[in-house]
């Protein structure tokens, strides 16, 4: 067998894939390293009773998470490896399930995803609770858009316009009828939509619930960097972790949220065209029933959120940064939050400051996520969710396990406008045919 010499990784010292700044060469010629699989450094995934499929899931936020959920439960033999689990860009969400408040006036294929995952919600939660015995505060009582002067006013009665011709459930307030709803709000909110369907969970308890069903279904984690995919006759075979060992798989699920671009042993064309968008948010906390819904507007011409928990804690969110890998929590960008959340609600100058973090969405070109089979066999895509990965979990899983079981299912509309071949996969599936002929 061939020494192996260390290459520079795309991102020094960033990469979560990645073992630190090195990545493994194999022998197959192909631009990107492939890593071959080596027999005698094999890590076999004992398979769960009644199942014939070895899973790898690379990537461990809520998306990554809830497909190895919902593969355990099929009886598949499950192994998920990242390094941190639920450290990611799930751990720095509000967990806002708010497509309708959050819909825009070009993004209607992801408006059509966010509501059918909606409805999957109330069950994935109810189900994970139980599997899990953790709560993961599903609540449901929907998102107040407010507006302060004429020109936001005006906006908001265009949207509803807009949002009543797709037929989307929404009701028009008046300032006075706000502060009913929410009696902590500024007395200069003049106006306000709410969407009553909205709804939130607790991210950071719902990958703690999915961890604890992991466990009882008998699935691995192994909490480790992996550093690039094993290919085996021109096929995802399993993924190779930085120390050199390999866990071979029948499928293999990249859910590595910003770092899906960048895993070794792929060719050109393959990867999805994802970059991180940094997210700054502040926690705080006060008594239970500070807020009752979720309250939203825009302010300083950008949109702020906070989120109330059921133990009275208030996220604040969130900055929109294209700072590439950067995660550090900045005086300015906290400064902002507090600023536009006084301006919606003052009273949040008095609540105790309970955690400060950043994350980095996924983003994608046309910001739809990329799910489903890639130009490579046995490689299959759960990432490029954005802002929406704590909502689109649900879908995301279900649309993954019907991929695992051969095809799109009932997902085929929502496979086409999310598959990882819109970005020019077609000719890398050629490309990469090609070179193993």
């Amino acid at each position: 067998m061939r020494t192996l010499k260390p290459v520079r990784t795309a991102y020094p010292g960033r990469n979560r894939l990645g073992a630190s700044d090195a990545r493994e060469s194999g022998e197959t010629g192909l631009r990107g390293g492939l890593a071959a699989l080596d027999r005698k450094d094999l890590i076999r995934i004992m398979p769960a009773k009644g199942a014939n499929m070895d899973v790898v899931v690379v990537g461990g936020g809520v998306a990554g998470l809830s497909v190895a959920w919902r593969a355990a439960q099929a009886g598949h033999a499950v192994t998920l490896a990242d390094p941190s689990p639920g450290s990611g860009a799930t751990h720095a969400a509000a967990g806002m399930l708010a497509p309708v408040s959050e819909v825009s006036y070009t993004e209607e294929p992801l408006l059509r995803l966010g509501l059918a995952s909606l409805e999957l919600w109330p069950s994935f939660a109810a189900e994970l609770a139980r599997e899990s015995g953790v709560d993961v505060d599903h609540r449901a009582e929907g998102t107040l858009d407010v507006a302060f002067g004429a020109d936001d006013l005006a906006a908001l009665d265009e949207m509803a316009g807009f949002m009543g011709g797709l037929g989307l459930r929404v009701e028009r307030l008046t300032g006075r009828e706000c502060r009913r709803v929410e009696p902590m709000l500024a007395p200069a909110v003049r106006g306000g939509l709410l969407a009553p369907g909205d709804a939130w969970v607790d991210p950071r308890r719902v990958t703690a619930a999915l961890l604890a069903a992991l466990a009882r279904r008998g699935a691995t984690v192994v909490a480790e960097h992996v550093a690039g995919l094993a290919v085996e006759g021109g096929a995802a075979r399993g993924v190779r972790l930085g120390g050199g060992r390999v866990i071979a798989a029948d499928r293999v699920v990249l859910a590595a949220g910003a770092w899906s671009g960048s895993l070794d042993g792929v060719p050109p064309g393959v990867l999805p065209p994802v970059r991180p968008v940094k997210g700054q948010i502040m926690r705080l906390h006060g008594a239970p029933g500070f807020l009752g819904h979720c309250v939203r507007g825009v302010v300083h011409g950008s949109s702020a959120y906070l989120v109330p928990r059921g133990d009275g804690e208030i996220v604040l969110g969130a900055t929109q940064e294209e700072m590439g890998f950067d995660t550090r929590v900045t005086a300015g960008g906290l400064w902002e939050l507090l600023r536009d959340a006084r301006e919606l609600v003052p009273g949040v100058t008095e609540l105790e400051v309970a955690d400060v973090c950043a994350g980095l969405r996924p983003g994608t070109p046309d910001n739809l996520p990329v799910l489903g089979p890639a130009a490579m066999e046995g490689l299959l895509l759960a990432t490029g969710h954005h802002r929406g990965g704590v909502l689109l979990a649900p879908l995301t899983a279900a649309m993954l396990m019907a991929e695992l079981d051969g095809g799109p299912g009932p997902y085929a509309r929502e496979a086409e406008v999310c598959s990882p071949l819109r970005f020019g996969g077609g000719t890398a599936r050629a490309a990469f045919a090609a070179h193993h002929r």
